[in-house]
């Protein structure tokens, strides 16, 4: 599996505070089957100003302590983009990171308060050439009020990234109902992890998965963590990639896991 959405990076946001919680986490992903791990840090002027030549650093420099212990997982540069003024032209000058220097970035809405203009902020970046994943929008407080933007988002081209534990219930019964109900809509393109510790925001997928499979098929569920994050990584069109689909699909059979990755 791919993971396009981790805090692992030690020391640098609200992630992993030191570099022993960063090799356990990256311990606890490899051995949930993981492979590959997105580092997204925070960019958010005022909070976490994180530049694209301090990540990619510390991603150099995380993945030498992950080849010295010996941890079999990738990592590729990217970070949690935060909506502001210029966006698009910072993913033009490359102060503000795509996912692995790819068309593909992480968009990151406020969670508190609904932006004005955000659906003008989106077509604009894709109008640049690049491909929002517009992040865990099931845990923003305004979703009840706007969940159409984000259907009409989904709809005309962004793709959606929902958290793995808010599929598990890990954020409480309103976050899971409105991660099922993107799912049932055939709006989800990406379950990413999101993690930023080793216990509540852990970088596990699998258990996510499994729910997801049940919901919509196993095909549906293996399109969000590795063919999809697969054709990110490789920069491919997102219309190679197979469309997002809902509840029409049949639903998995039990204890399908280990069998859904045996050959990927």
């Amino acid at each position: 599996m791919i993971d396009l959405h981790c805090h692992i990076l030690p020391g640098i946001d609200d992630g992993a505070p030191d570099l022993e919680t960063a090799l356990e986490m990256a311990r606890m992903a490899v051995a949930d089957g993981i492979t590959v791990t997105a580092c997204t840090p925070h960019m958010m002027p005022g909070y976490y100003e994180n530049t694209a030549e301090g990540v990619r650093a510390a991603v150099v420099a995380l993945q030498a302590e992950l080849d010295k212990a010996g941890i079999p997982l990738r990592l590729v540069t990217g970070a949690d983009v935060h909506l502001v003024p210029g966006l698009a032209s910072g993913l033009r000058d490359g102060s503000k990171l795509t996912l692995a220097d790819t068309r593909y970035f992480l968009f990151e809405p406020p969670h508190t308060t609904a932006p004005p203009r955000m659906a003008d902020a989106v077509f604009d970046c894709m109008a640049a050439g690049f491909h929002p994943l517009i992040t865990h929008p099931e845990r923003l407080r305004w979703i009840e009020d706007h969940y159409g933007l984000m259907v009409d988002l989904a709809r005309n081209g962004a793709w959606m990234q929902i958290t793995a534990g808010s599929v598990t219930g890990r954020f409480g019964n309103r976050t899971r109902y409105w991660a099922e109900r993107m799912l049932d809509d055939g709006i989800v393109h990406i379950l990413a992890t999101d993690a930023h510790n080793l216990r509540s925001r852990s970088p596990t997928l699998s258990a996510a998965v499994e729910a997801v499979a049940e919901r919509l098929g196993e095909q549906a569920a293996k399109d969000m963590v590795l063919t999809r994050p697969l054709a990110v990584l490789e920069n491919a069109t997102p219309a190679s990639a197979p469309p997002a689909v809902g509840a029409s699909r049949p639903a998995a059979r039990p204890g399908f896991f280990k069998r859904l990755f045996k050959a990927a």
